[in-house]
């Protein structure tokens, strides 16, 4: 589509690659900013520059975080015995809405994808093997329910077999293909009820 604005026309366009935002969408959300105060740029501007600047990752848990380590590791309330291993730091958003996990995280920063190049070495699969000492008693293996997640999750599996630690899977509550950010609250919940042992191939 043609603007008028040279200006209006590049903020729709980095508007529209955000995800879940269309060109319609980010049209709508470049007009509020234009026709609003000086002050709510400023501002936006403002949050996106302390984004980067401020948040990083966690050293323990590989989360975001603008303090190390993260809330979730320092917190002393949480079951220090529980880890739930995750994708992603969105995820972890997921699980904490669902209000069924009060364990610890750790976030391997995606799944093995062989085609793409995707191996051992560069997911945090290392500091989650130093990380399982005798404290923790169990090991939730919540990748997401595809084929990478599913390769992801059994190689893990055996890995940690070496180690006396249970290791249980979430259950088939998020359904085959999906992702754990685009389910409901109560999906997640009965996905993380019925986690399943992992037996040792």
């Amino acid at each position: 589509m043609k603007y008028a604005s040279h200006a209006l026309e590049k903020l729709v366009e980095v508007f529209s690659r955000l995800p879940g935002i269309g060109e319609k969408s980010a049209q709508r959300i470049a007009l509020y900013l234009l026709e609003s105060g000086r002050t709510d740029v400023e501002n936006l501007v403002h949050a996106l520059t302390d984004l980067h600047e401020k948040v990083g990752h966690c050293s323990i848990c590989h989360n975001f975080t603008e303090e190390d380590p993260c809330d979730f590791c320092r917190d002393m309330r949480r079951n220090r015995n529980c880890i739930c291993v995750v994708e992603e730091p969105k995820d972890i958003l997921t699980i904490e809405r669902s209000g069924a996990y009060h364990g610890l995280y750790h976030v391997l920063g995606g799944v093995l994808s062989p085609l793409d190049g995707i191996g051992e070495g560069n997911l945090h699969i290392q500091s989650l093997l130093e990380r399982v000492d005798e404290t923790v008693q169990e090991v939730i293996l919540a990748t997401n329910p595809t084929m990478e997640g599913e390769m992801t999750a059994a190689h893990l599996s055996q890995l940690l077999h070496a180690k006396s630690v249970r290791i249980t899977r979430i259950a088939r509550g998020i359904p085959f293909g999906g992702s754990l950010e685009f389910n409901d609250m109560v999906t997640v919940a009965k996905a993380l009820e019925g986690r399943m042992e992992m037996q040792k191939s």
